[in-house]
């Protein structure tokens, strides 16, 4: 069973080595550096799982989301969930997870996430529906701007739905 903590200031450099050893190089080590400091500040929160092997994933927690429609409810929103390929089908995303929807339901009813929509989402799209979370029914949304029938869209990483799940 992975072992889950916060993120640390030593961690970015760690998550970093590892996406690049399975061949990810779409992230910066800024960007946990941010992390850790939104945590800091009660913005986020960034949980780490580890393995016997070291690092094995994450996933973060923003308190207010920039998600327009989960901001007005008060919807915090899971974001940002990663698993390392060696890791998956482990229990490890189903452990972050755990943890992740256990802290919001100490503050709200209800969890969000949003989901890409090509096929390297296809395991994330099972495990939340798996998990309960459905669709939000606000349609589809190219990073935060809501699409519209005719619009046209890269299907890249901001091409989403988001989902809602009530955690009672």
């Amino acid at each position: 069973m992975p072992s889950i903590r916060e993120l640390s200031a030593v961690d970015p450099p760690l998550i970093i080595q590892a996406f690049l050893a399975q061949g990810w190089r779409n992230r910066s080590e800024a960007e946990y550096h941010r992390y850790y400091e939104q945590s800091l500040r009660g913005e986020r929160v960034a949980l780490v799982a580890e393995d016997k092997a070291g690092f094995a994933g994450y996933v973060t927690i923003e308190w207010t989301s920039g998600y327009s429609p989960f901001r007005a409810a008060g919807i915090p929103e899971i974001v940002d969930f990663n698993v390392l390929v060696r890791c998956r089908r482990r229990g490890i995303g189903t452990a972050l997870m755990d943890e992740a929807e256990r802290r919001i339901r100490a503050r709200s009813p209800v969890a969000g996430i949003g989901v890409g929509l090509y096929a390297d989402y296809g395991g994330a799209q099972i495990l939340y529906a798996c998990r309960g979370y459905i669709p939000d029914g606000r349609g589809l949304w190219q990073g935060l701007t809501q699409l519209k029938y005719g619009d046209q869209a890269a299907v890249n990483d901001d091409l989403v739905i988001y989902l809602t799940k009530s955690l009672y």
